[in-house]
């Protein structure tokens, strides 16, 4: 089976194109604090690495806007760059000057429709992009009166004002947001948007929680709306590290086949046949690839790796990855395309192990 992707209007954010026939843009946020700007090149160094393809930026007051602009300086990215906007709209001004190729605003925060058109005004003058980003925990007291608290139905008439505006203004170089902490309240309202207008659609769910809630939360929530068709970029937001971000929505995209990632490590769950300890083995292997999968996914061959806890696992079930290994009592069998190449110890295996999957990437 093959999805279907919504073939939406392209825009540009600098160099990058996003809608249209473009792959789906990964993205991530930085969460270092902007006054410790070794700590943010660190960060943005090793998302670009990792292969993230935006980057967002929380400007909050005019220090974050002159630290955004020592960056844009020293030209440490390599990416476009979003400055995310809350309730000033002069910081969206100044970080479009700063050198953003976008900025996010909040509708529900960042005043009267008056003050939105200044924004686009000075989007225009910059060709830069706008995200309309809709949240659920900030929708006009109006809006959710009007509906009758109903979230969905606030959350979509809330984008729907100001793309309105925006065609007002013939001003088209936008992307559109709308989460919710809710799942369902986020599939359905980007259901609904998808269905009205043409515009890209960035997924996420906001405060999906911490890593192992969160991961979860958004597989389940853009997993059914990339199945769809629907989506442009994606951010998958967790309560951890903003690689973890990157790897996270690679992966959602791979296993829908919207994307290839670089490296994919397959495991059995384990049973009662099992006679080693597979966790910590699966820990190894991983281990052994850190390195590898710190490159930028778009620079590496797809490649599944798999981890098999007995011999009905691998190669036999295993058999479509490119390399694994299969354990067994006293040996364990090394593969190679559902073929066994080798029978070894198991104490050694691992060296083995490395040494063929260094030969084969």
């Amino acid at each position: 089976m093959i999805i279907k992707r919504k073939k939406t209007k392209e825009i540009y954010l600098g160099n990058l194109k996003i809608g249209g026939n473009n792959q789906i843009a990964v993205q991530s946020m930085i969460k270092s604090k902007l006054e410790n700007l070794d700590a943010v090149k660190r960060e943005i160094d090793i998302l670009q690495k990792c292969g993230c393809e935006v980057i967002r930026i929380a400007v909050f007051d005019q220090s974050a806007v002159q630290k955004l602009k020592i960056l844009f300086e020293q030209k440490i990215f390599l990416v476009p760059v979003v400055a995310d906007i809350q309730f000033d709209y002069k910081l969206a001004l100044d970080s479009l000057d700063a050198g953003v190729q976008c900025v996010r605003i909040n509708p529900g925060n960042i005043g009267s429709l008056n003050i939105i058109e200044k924004v686009v005004k000075k989007a225009k003058q910059k060709n830069a992009a706008i995200r309309i980003g809709v949240n659920s925990g900030s929708i006009k007291k109006e809006i959710l009166k009007k509906n009758n608290g109903n979230m969905v139905n606030s959350i979509v008439e809330s984008v729907m004002e100001i793309v309105e505006l925006f065609e007002k203004l013939k001003y088209f170089n936008f992307k559109i947001s709308a989460k919710a902490s809710s799942v369902l309240d986020t599939i359905y309202a980007n259901e609904i948007i998808s269905s009205k207008v043409d515009y890209p659609i960035h997924l996420g769910l906001t405060e999906a929680g911490p890593l192992f809630n969160g991961l979860i939360k958004s597989s389940v929530g853009l997993g059914i709306l990339l199945s769809k068709g629907i989506g442009d970029t994606i951010r998958v937001s967790l309560t951890d590290e903003s690689n973890k971000e990157v790897r996270a929505a690679f992966l959602i995209l791979s296993s829908l086949g919207l994307r290839k990632t670089g490296i994919d490590i397959i495991s059995c769950p384990t049973c009662s046949r099992t006679k080693v300890n597979l966790q910590e083995i699966v820990n190894s292997v991983e281990n052994i690839l850190k390195e590898k999968m710190k490159e930028s996914i778009n620079k590496l061959n797809e490649t599944k790796i798999a981890v098999m806890g007995c011999i009905v696992n691998g190669p036999g079930e295993a058999k479509d990855a490119d390399i694994g290994i299969a354990y067994g009592i006293k040996k364990a069998a090394i593969f190679k395309n559902g073929k066994v190449i080798k029978r070894v110890d198991t104490e050694n295996v691992l060296a083995e192990f490395e040494y063929e999957i260094n030969n084969f990437l």
